[in-house]
């Protein structure tokens, strides 16, 4: 197995919460790893849109200063970070103020061969007004894309209300609901280990195993990061983070690496811990995560 870089087609990425800490830390220098990768180019248009009151050359020194401090210093070279940051644009909006709602009608482009594509990178509180701002200004294309950032509401119920909100401006094919940690290369790696590996392959269940441990360790507290004062790491690791992996590991193989096949296995994983959580008897072929510490 190998990775490819596929190039894409300009396009206009915007972005909410674009001066939040996702964005500075994670979002921007990944754009900048697919910019010098040469995956798009400066023909595509980065939109940056929050309450801050900020100039376009002030957000792109924000984009500069995001990758000076979270990219490898050897993977920076002065002309492409300087072509990249142009790239950006800012508008300075408040989605939860339906009379200061701003016009990104000069930022996007008006035309059909230019893919729109929204990343939410707020609360989920905002999902709602930004899904309303977007239709009610006409934003919305047949082939414009969503991102939703987890945490997909605070419970089951607040989740629906969420997925049934974007339900009625975006079809479920144009939605993306991203767990930043599976872009991580040791998770991403997992795959690989488990299925395309022929010493591991054979052996990966239960009478092999005999239990996995799964341990969060991070450099980097909650400190900055507002909304884990009403969240907490419960919601933030453990529900999304660390369920995914715990499926990675105990899936059974897909029938093929679409998205589709694998989101069906990794359900089946879940299914069976509510079962156990239920205490309805459930004997998988691999057992061996129950002892997950």
């Amino acid at each position: 197995m190998s990775s490819r870089i596929i190039p894409v087609d300009p396009f206009d990425y915007v972005v909410f919460g674009a001066t939040g800490d996702l964005s500075q830390r994670k979002l921007i220098p990944a754009l900048f790893h697919r910019f010098i990768d040469q995956q798009f180019d400066t023909n595509s248009r980065i939109i940056g849109v929050s309450r801050s009151e900020m100039t376009t050359e002030e957000f792109q020194a924000f984009a500069i200063a995001s990758v000076r401090q979270f990219v490898d210093a050897t993977d920076i070279e002065e002309e492409q970070l300087k072509e990249f940051a142009g790239c950006f644009s800012y508008i300075a909006n408040d989605v939860t103020d339906k009379d200061g709602w701003a016009e990104l009608d000069d930022a996007l482009r008006d035309d059909p061969e230019v893919v729109r594509a929204f990343y939410l990178a707020v609360a989920p509180f905002l999902f709602e007004p930004i899904c309303d701002y977007l239709a009610t200004r006409n934003y919305w294309t047949p082939d414009a894309r969503v991102v939703l950032e987890k945490p997909l509401g605070r419970d089951l119920e607040s989740s629906i209300d969420i997925n049934d909100t974007v339900a009625k401006v975006f079809r479920e094919d144009q939605v993306y609901r991203i767990d930043h940690y599976l872009g991580k290369e040791t998770v991403q790696n997992l795959l690989a280990l488990r299925f395309a590996n022929t010493l591991f392959e054979p052996i990966w269940n239960s009478a092999h195993i005999d239990h996995v441990q799964i341990t969060v360790a991070e450099s980097v507290g909650s400190g900055g990061r507002s909304y884990y004062e009403k969240s907490g790491a419960l919601r933030d690791m453990v529900q999304n983070h660390m369920l995914q992996l715990l499926a990675l590991f105990a899936m059974e193989p897909p029938t093929n690496f679409d998205a589709g096949a694998v989101r069906d296995e990794k359900v089946k994983v879940r299914v069976v811990v509510r079962c156990r959580q239920s205490a309805v008897p459930a004997k998988p072929r691999w057992a061996w995560w129950a002892k997950m510490t």
